[in-house]
């Protein structure tokens, strides 16, 4: 008997981690997950970003707490999954939301910002799964990655955004998502990643500051940038029962600028 459609998006009795979940992105997806019925885990660096952030996921009604913890940093983020597995029981949705940017030409890109934007953009990703997978995924059959990706790991730059490592970072992270949902679907785990377009975020207040927001939407055929709600429903997807026979997919949120531009 097939489930009503208001019930394949429940997230009732689920637990949701997402990190970078205090601001931007993150914290939309987490608003979503919630307002589903899942608990939510939140993790970033700071713990003051993190309990304003809760407190607002609470407001809603949505059970909310926190785990403050470097992703990048290996040890730590091993220690954010054990801390939410001790905390929830179980993790049934990871979303690898963390990230962050470096704007220089790449002749002049510093070696040392390189590794900052790859071990939180692509190493976090693994660490962060491979922990969740073993202390909870794979002993229960069950489990959905979600990976927030980029438009700017879909297609090469334009010369706008001087970003070489954070685009190939999440160039990488497009086909780390693909291949991870080739092996690890055998235990019941999906894993797919959202690559939004340019939505208002700490990360891109300086690129909307000096190009202009309707410069920006211009180049997208719905004329507009992402807002407030544009994740919410594909990250749900991703997360629930109705996303149980989708794995290894990249979907675009960009108002249509890879679907004429390719990035």
């Amino acid at each position: 008997m097939s489930n009503k459609v208001q019930d394949l998006f429940d997230l009732g009795g689920q637990v949701a981690l997402v990190t970078g979940g205090s601001r931007g992105l993150g914290l939309q997806i987490a608003q979503a997950l919630g307002e589903a019925g899942a608990k939510v885990l939140l993790s970033s660096r700071k713990a003051s970003d993190l309990e304003e952030a809760v407190a607002h996921l609470k407001a809603l009604g949505i059970d909310a707490s926190y785990i403050a913890g470097d992703a990048s940093d290996e040890a730590q983020a091993r220690g954010i999954v054990a801390q939410a597995v001790e905390r929830a029981g179980q993790i049934d949705i990871l979303v690898n939301n963390a990230g962050a940017t470096w704007g220089a030409p790449a002749e002049e890109h510093p070696v040392e910002a390189w590794d900052k934007v790859m071990n939180l953009n692509i190493r976090s990703l693994f660490v962060m799964s491979q922990e969740a997978a073993r202390q909870s995924m794979i002993p229960r059959r069950h489990g959905r990655i979600i990976n927030v990706a980029s438009i700017a790991g879909l297609g090469g730059n334009s010369g706008v955004m001087k970003t070489i490592a954070y685009n190939t970072s999440k160039g990488a992270a497009v086909n780390f998502t693909r291949a991870l949902a080739g092996e690890w679907g055998e235990y019941g785990i999906t894993v797919n990643a959202l690559a939004p377009g340019f939505f208002p975020s700490k990360m891109t207040k300086g690129l909307l500051a000096a190009i202009g927001e309707d410069k920006l939407a211009a180049h997208a055929p719905l004329r507009r940038i992402g807002d407030d709600d544009d994740l919410k429903g594909a990250a749900l997807l991703f997360a629930s029962r109705a996303g149980k026979h989708i794995t290894g997919q990249i979907l675009a949120v960009d108002g249509g600028v890879s679907a004429v531009h390719g990035s």
